[in-house]
C-alpha cells in the first residue's frame, strides 16, 4: 500500500494523526510520523487533520497521461459526488472538459451503483443471510479485514459500484482502460489490489490540478444524461434510498464513521444484531464527506442537497451481469503485532512514571485513548515513552526542581508586584527565613531592599554580577536579576560572597599593615642614614682640620 506518503521534513512530532487514527496504524520513531500498512484502512483522516500537510495522497495524474498516450480509448467513471464537489456542474459539462484531457468518454459511478443495489436486494430475497454489511466501501472493508475477521462472512461479498462500472465499461468497449476519479484515497488501494478492473485512480484535487496546468475551465452548465435515484450512494443511507427495503424479515439502516461501524461490528460479534442489512461508510456524510472533500471542500449540508437535486426517482437502465460475475472475495489480513502480558504492560507504565493506577490519567495527550492503549503500542513499536505528555512535564519539572532545590545559589522569584513567588533553600538561608511559607506571596521588601528589581522590570536591562552588602543580615551577594517578558518574571539569583568578601578585607588589612611596617621600617633607616651621614661630615671636617694642620707644621719646617 503506498497510496499515503509522508513529507518527514513537515512531520512536527504533534501526534494529531495518531490522535484521528480510528484504528492506531501510524508509528512514531524519531519524532517523525509513519503509516503501518498492514494496518491502515485508508480512511484519510491523517491526511485531513495534518496541520503541517505531511501526509499526501500519491499522484497517479503522470499514470493517466501514460494511458492516454497508449492509443486505447480511456473512459472515465465519475463518482456521484462530482456534483458536490464542483458545484452547478452537471456530467455535460465535465464529459466536456475532460474530453479535453484526452478522455474517450466519460460514465456517472452510479450505473455501478445501479448494478450493486440490484444484487444487494437479491442477496437479502435470495440467499437468506442473517447480517448483510455493504461492500461500497473500500475502508469500511480494510476495516473488518483487518480488525474484524470473524465478521468477514457477512460482508457482502460482491464488487463495489466503482469495480461494477468498470467491468461493464470493458465489456462495452473490450480494449478500453478505466480511470475511476472521486474524493477516497481507498479507492486507489482498491484499484491496486484487485488487478485488471481499474487501471487507476485520481482524487478531484488531482483532477482540479490536471485541468488548471491545461487552461481548462468548468462551464457552469446544469445539466445530466437521465434522472437516477443511484446518485444517492455518495450520502450516508444513499444506498438504502435506492433499494425497495420491502423484505419484512429484514431491518435496515446506515452507519457512517469509522468509530460507529466499529462499534456496530462490536455488536455484530456479540452476537446482539440480527437479520439486518447495514449500510456503512467510513466517512462522516459517506463520500461527499470523503478525504478530499473534508479537506478542501466541507459543506456537509449544501452538498447533500446537491446531490439530491441532480438524482432522480428511476433506476439507470443496466445490463445485470450473473451474481457470479460480480463476486468478490474478501480475506482476512493479519496485522502481524504480538499482544505483551499484563506484567509487560505494567512494566512498560513505570518507564512512563505510573506506578500505580491513578497515576494513568488517560488524558490522550499522545494520540492514545488510554495509557494502557499506549502501553500496547510501545510493546509494539508503534509508540515511544516520550510520547506522554504528564510523563515529560513531571520529568522536566523533577529534573528543575532538583537543580533548584541544590543549587548553592540563592534563587527568588517575583512576580511584576515584587511578591516573592518562589525561593529556594540557599535564599532562605541567606535571609535567615526557617521556611519558604514565611515569605511566599508576600513582599519582598520585608526582606531586601528592591531598588534593583524596580530599575530592571521598568529598564528591562538585566543585572548581572553585582555586589551587595545586605547591613541587615551583615552578608555580603553578588546578584543576577533577569526579567522574563514571556512570564512576567523577576529571576535573581543571589551567590553569597560573604566569606570572600572577609577573605579580601582581611587580605587588604594584611597589605595595609605591610605598607605601614614598611613605610616605618624605610622612615627609621632614613634617620639612621641622615644620623650616619651628620655623623660622617662631623669627622670629616674634624680629619680635614687636622691634616690642614700637619701640613702647615711639616711645611714650616
Amino acid at each position: 500500500m503506498d497510496c499515503l506518503t509522508l513529507k518527514k521534513s513537515n512531520c512536527k512530532n504533534c501526534y494529531k494523526c495518531i490522535r484521528h487514527c480510528p484504528v492506531k496504524s501510524i508509528r512514531f520513531s524519531g519524532n517523525q510520523a509513519y503509516i503501518i500498512g498492514n494496518e491502515c484502512i485508508l480512511c484519510g483522516h491523517c491526511f485531513v487533520v495534518c496541520p503541517q500537510d505531511a501526509k499526501q495522497i500519491v499522484d497517479e495524474t503522470e499514470k493517466v497521461k501514460v494511458l492516454l498516450q497508449s492509443g486505447d480509448p480511456v473512459v472515465v467513471s465519475l463518482a456521484p459526488s462530482f456534483i458536490a464537489n464542483y458545484d452547478g456542474i452537471g456530467i455535460g459539462a465535465m464529459r466536456n472538459a475532460l474530453k479535453k484531457l484526452g478522455f474517450f468518454d466519460v460514465e456517472e459511478t452510479a450505473v455501478g451503483a445501479t448494478i450493486v443495489k440490484n444484487e444487494y436486494e437479491r442477496m437479502i430475497n435470495e440467499d437468506k443471510r442473517d447480517v448483510i454489511i455493504s461492500s461500497c466501501c473500500h475502508s469500511v472493508n480494510l476495516l473488518i479485514q483487518k480488525n474484524f475477521p470473524a465478521e468477514l462472512s457477512y460482508l457482502a461479498d460482491i464488487m463495489s459500484p466503482m469495480q461494477a462500472h468498470c467491468v461493464d465499461i470493458k465489456r462495452r468497449y473490450p480494449s478500453a482502460k478505466t480511470v475511476f476519479i472521486g474524493p477516497c484515497v481507498a479507492k486507489k488501494d482498491e484499484a491496486q489490489y484487485y488487478e485488471g478492473i481499474v487501471d487507476a485512480v485520481l482524487t478531484f484535487d488531482e483532477l482540479t490540478k490536471w485541468m488548471k496546468a491545461e487552461n481548462i475551465e468548468l462551464e457552469a452548465v446544469m445539466d445530466q444524461d437521465e434522472e437516477s435515484r443511484a446518485r444517492f450512494f455518495p450520502t450516508t443511507g444513499g444506498i438504502l434510498k435506492t433499494m425497495a427495503q420491502d423484505n419484512p424479515n429484514y431491518s435496515y439502516m446506515a452507519i457512517d464513521g469509522v468509530e460507529n461501524c466499529m462499534a456496530a461490528l462490536h455488536d455484530i460479534e456479540n452476537g446482539k444484531i440480527h437479520n439486518c442489512f447495514i449500510e456503512m461508510s467510513a466517512c462522516v456524510g459517506s463520500c461527499i464527506g470523503g478525504p478530499v472533500m473534508e479537506k478542501f471542500h466541507r459543506s456537509p449540508v449544501k452538498d447533500y442537497v446537491s446531490v439530491a437535486r441532480f438524482a432522480g426517482k428511476r433506476d439507470f437502465d443496466v445490463a445485470q451481469p450473473d451474481k457470479v460475475a460480480l463476486h468478490k472475495n474478501f480475506t482476512a489480513i493479519d496485522r502481524k503485532l504480538g499482544m505483551p502480558t499484563d506484567g509487560e504492560i505494567r512494566d512498560i507504565l513505570r518507564q512512563m512514571g505510573k506506578m500505580k493506577p491513578s497515576d494513568e490519567l488517560n488524558c490522550g495527550s499522545c494520540g492514545y485513548n488510554t495509557c494502557r492503549e499506549k502501553a500496547v503500542a510501545i510493546y509494539q513499536g508503534k509508540a515511544e515513552i516520550s510520547m506522554c505528555l504528564p510523563y515529560l512535564k513531571d520529568k522536566a519539572e523533577s529534573f528543575s526542581d532538583t537543580i533548584v532545590r541544590n543549587t548553592p545559589n540563592g534563587l527568588i522569584v517575583l512576580n511584576e508586584k515584587l511578591e516573592v513567588q518562589q525561593i529556594n533553600k540557599a535564599a532562605l538561608k541567606i535571609f535567615n527565613l526557617r521556611a519558604a511559607t514565611d515569605i511566599l506571596g508576600d513582599q519582598a521588601v520585608r526582606i531586601l531592599e528592591p531598588a534593583d528589581f524596580i530599575e530592571v522590570l521598568n529598564s528591562g536591562k538585566s543585572i548581572h554580577g553585582k555586589r551587595v552588602y545586605l547591613a541587615e543580615y551583615e552578608k555580603y551577594v553578588e546578584e543576577t536579576i533577569v526579567y522574563d517578558k514571556e512570564y512576567r518574571l523577576l529571576v535573581c539569583i543571589m551567590r553569597d560572597i560573604t566569606d570572600e568578601e572577609a577573605i579580601r578585607e582581611q587580605k587588604e588589612n594584611i597589605g595595609r599593615q605591610t605598607v605601614e611596617i614598611a613605610d616605618r621600617v624605610v622612615d627609621k633607616q632614613m634617620r639612621i642614614v641622615q644620623e650616619i651621614a651628620s655623623l660622617l661630615g662631623e669627622t670629616a671636617a674634624e680629619t680635614k682640620i687636622a691634616l690642614t694642620k700637619l701640613k702647615e707644621s711639616i711645611g714650616n719646617e
